[in-house]
């Protein structure tokens, strides 16, 4: 459905008189017999729910009131399980007996008309959800109850075709109907369709929902997650440049970021031909990989170009070393010095060089430029080989190494040139701490003199594929660039290794987060950003995570003041910080065969409502669905996600 279509179609829907809509049915379920401000009880018979088309578990039912005229109140239920009438027992007593009279009788032995009515009826357990009522000429709805009255005052019918529509899509100011609405899918009561042919019953979302808001996707491999993921950034994408406000503020372009571990939006491939996000937006999509190839910016920095951002992606990669010069390589910093201070700005240029010395003895390539600092004249006059050279004319990478391979040799020796340095400058080093690390990581000597022992500039080596020589700008500050011009970013981590997919993520997402916050303290316009994640299990912190920290807890906590929206997508729900989880306001639930990340879920909200069927039914794409504006559980099969104008 095109959008002017949808909105037309929402319109119409939000003036229909719910109540008088109920009236003109004839939805009869059956009458209650016991209601509290949680639960509703009610006798049914199997002719009555023949006639609705079934009652299945999760459906939504309508307990109308039905004392003195003029009040229009519903108490909206949803169908948990069988219930026992009062009855019963005289009725299995009754089936008993018959059956012992004729076991064998195929026919049935046909019982009389009243026995068999009177086996017709069952009893069934309903949740309630709350009241729908009307206030002068609006209806509202309350998530919960103020009063009820005795049962033989309702009368419970099945919502069908517009009254249901109206219900499953009202939100907290009534029917939605506006840019940024999206059709997600179709009620869906359970795996069997059988009762279901010609009565589809759609189901909308609104992008306002997701925008800087948590959403979180759960479900097995190929149960629809992604394809959800796809109608929300549809969604999304609806809303920019769409004039919608947010309490009197016009919505700005969105920039959205999805960070692709299997590579299925970036790529087309033949399990969801046709539903690259990329074939749908390709004027506004900026594709990233690890590797080079056609169509997509490579994911690298250039190392030597820059030496903070590069040398922090490295210190994450290295972070599980324990080696003491590892840390210590890991913990240099970076800061730039007063530039009025020439004696800092001196060693800060010491320190750069050396570092350059072990990028390039590690094969990260700076494409045969100089390397300049300043020696001392000390030094050069100590006839020592390789130290009478004047850097501050600049070395090659080569010349570089050489240079402070016979600086870290001789740095200690008693009547050397940088001993001569220390005493004249009354116990100051020539080197301060983080260059002497830097000259122990290149010569892998852990003392100055000694043989190579350690690994040192090794450790870099497997690394340099992260290097090209060819980019000045780091690569996360240009994502951020785009993402503030409203446009959409895929990054392609399918074919880097988990330690890679991890540093890579958590990279782009501290900058996106270190960049909104210094926006909100300088008090500066900000549009919204949205972050997916794939595999999100792989990439956030743990249950029992207490680090509040961690950047991703961080977005969960913080994001919405920043306008960052989170989206993330696992099939362990047990995985996840219970902070990120106990944040999170958008739920799209599939199929779970573990109990155990059931009995997760069964805290938040009313899931434990849908904890059987969860566990049951494996069908692709049968969802429920909890969003920000809804105060229920809506049960939906989401439609396939297809590129529009295809």
């Amino acid at each position: 459905m095109e959008q002017p279509d949808l909105i037309e179609a929402l319109k119409q829907l939000a003036q229909i008189d719910l109540f008088a809509e109920i009236r003109k049915g004839d939805s009869f379920v059956g009458r209650p017999f016991y209601l509290d401000f949680d639960r509703l009880r009610l006798m049914s018979n199997d002719k009555w729910k023949q006639n609705v088309g079934g009652v299945p578990a999760g459906a939504f039912l309508l307990a109308l009131y039905a004392g003195e005229d003029g009040v229009d109140e519903a108490i909206l239920l949803r169908v948990l399980r069988p219930t026992k009438l009062p009855t019963d027992d005289d009725m299995v007593m009754a089936m008993v007996d018959h059956y012992k009279e004729s076991p064998r009788d195929e026919e049935g032995n046909r019982l009389d008309s009243y026995t068999r009515a009177e086996f017709q009826f069952s009893g069934l357990e309903c949740r309630v959800i709350g009241t729908f009522y009307r206030i002068g000429d609006a209806i509202k709805f309350a998530g919960d109850l103020d009063n009820f009255y005795a049962p033989h005052n309702y009368r419970v019918v099945k919502p069908t075709g517009k009254v249901l529509e109206y219900i499953v899509n009202f939100r907290e100011d009534g029917i939605p109907g506006g840019k940024g609405d999206e059709r997600i899918g179709k009620v869906r009561y359970s795996s069997s369709l059988r009762h279901h042919e010609g009565d589809e019953v759609p189901v909308y979302v609104s992008a306002l929902d997701f925008l800087g808001k948590r959403t979180a996707l759960f479900g097995m491999t190929r149960t629809g997650k992604s394809n959800s993921v796809k109608k929300i950034i549809q969604a999304t994408d609806g809303i920019s440049n769409s004039g919608v406000k947010i309490k009197d503020e016009t919505v700005r372009p969105v920039g959205q970021i999805i960070f692709d571990i299997n590579g299925e939006y970036a790529n087309a491939n033949q399990q969801d031909d046709g539903t690259a996000i990329f074939d749908q937006y390709k004027n506004d999509v900026t594709r990233y990989s690890v590797l080079d190839k056609p169509g997509f910016k490579v994911m690298k920095l250039n190392f030597h170009q820059s030496i903070a951002a590069g040398h922090g992606l490295l210190a994450s990669l290295l972070d599980d070393d324990t080696s003491d010069y590892t840390k210590a390589f890991c913990a240099i910093d970076w800061s730039e010095p007063d530039p009025t201070d020439k004696s800092a700005t001196i060693r800060f240029a010491r320190k750069q060089a050396v570092y350059q010395a072990c990028l390039h003895r590690a094969g990260f390539s700076n494409r045969g430029q100089q390397i300049k600092f300043k020696s001392n004249q000390t030094i050069m006059g100590s006839g020592i080989a390789g130290l009478d050279v004047d850097p501050s004319n600049g070395l090659t990478p080569d010349e570089a190494v050489a240079w402070f391979t016979a600086a870290w040799e001789h740095y200690e020796d008693p009547d050397g040139p940088f001993q001569k340095l220390k005493k004249e400058r009354k116990g100051r080093d020539w080197a301060d701490e983080d260059t002497q690390t830097l000259m122990r990581f290149l010569t892998r000597r852990r003392k100055p003199g000694g043989a190579p022992s350690e690994t040192g500039y090794r450790k870099l080596i497997k690394h340099r594929g992260l290097h090209t020589a060819t980019v000045d700008k780091p690569f996360e500050d240009e994502i951020v660039e785009i993402l503030r011009d409203g446009k959409i970013v895929i990054m392609d981590l399918s074919q880097g290794d988990p330690e890679v997919q991890q540093t890579y993520t958590r990279r782009v997402s501290r900058r996106i987060f270190n960049e909104a916050m210094q926006r909100f303290i300088d008090n500066e316009p900000m549009n919204f950003i949205q972050m997916y994640f794939e595999e999100a299990h792989n990439l956030f912190p743990r249950k029992d995570e207490k680090d509040l920290t961690d950047i991703y807890n961080r977005l969960a906590k913080e994001g919405q003041k920043l306008r960052i929206g989170l989206c993330y997508a696992t099939q362990e729900v047990s995985s996840i910080s219970s902070s990120i989880l106990k944040n999170t306001q958008n739920w799209f639930v599939s199929h779970l065969n573990n109990r155990d990340e059931l009995r997760e879920l069964d805290k938040y909200y009313d899931f434990e409502d849908f904890t059987d069927s969860l566990r049951r039914t494996i069908d692709k794409g049968f969802i429920r669905l909890k969003t920000d504006s809804n105060t229920f559980i809506v049960p939906i099969q989401v439609d396939q996600f297809k590129v529009k104008g295809a």
